[in-house]
């Protein structure tokens, strides 16, 4: 089981954020995540958006340290990367964001 953290190094809503993402599965990444408390809310498509003051403790916990574009290639080369569908998709069953 191996999950990978890229540094916060992303603004929002006043904070640095990192991502926090495995490249086996989404139910280790959602187990990984529920284990250090991180709230479901947190979960994007395919990654956890991390709090740069909770960085530490997931490092601690066994994330494994890798930079942003080592992020994106692992989800990919797991064939786990999501994207955002685009504004100008016709929504599909859930909405045009996947929600309802």
């Amino acid at each position: 089981m191996t999950v990978y953290i890229d540094p916060p190094e992303w603004p929002g809503h006043g904070r640095m954020w990192s991502h926090l993402i495995s490249d086996a599965s989404l139910g280790e990444l959602h187990a990984f995540a529920a284990e250090l408390g991180f709230p479901r809310r947190a979960f994007d498509r395919d990654h956890y958006d991390v709090p740069a003051e909770s960085y530490r403790v997931a490092v601690d916990h066994g994330a494994v340290e890798v930079g942003s574009r080592e992020v994106v290639r692992r989800l990919h080369a797991a064939g786990l990367r999501r994207r955002r569908r685009s504004p100008l998709a016709p929504p599909g069953p859930l909405g045009p964001h996947g929600s309802g």
